[in-house]
């Protein structure tokens, strides 16, 4: 596995958690959920384009 995933997830969490408690504070608790979904969404559509390719590299392998 690369390490740049790994580093670009633990900063997408970094920057959501840092906003998210700014905004919870300042009294936002929508704006602030808004923010860790989006968050959230962020990481999944980066994970999704490695298990997709993982998934051609299987094909591949097998031949299917």
């Amino acid at each position: 596995m690369e390490i740049e995933l790994i580093f670009k997830i633990a900063a997408v969490g970094i920057i959501v958690s840092i906003l998210n408690q700014v905004l919870i504070r300042s009294g936002r608790d929508e704006q602030a959920t808004m923010t860790t979904l989006a968050g959230l969404v962020v990481v999944l559509m980066i994970l999704s384009q490695k298990i997709a390719a993982l998934f051609d590299l299987v094909e591949r392998l097998f031949h299917f």
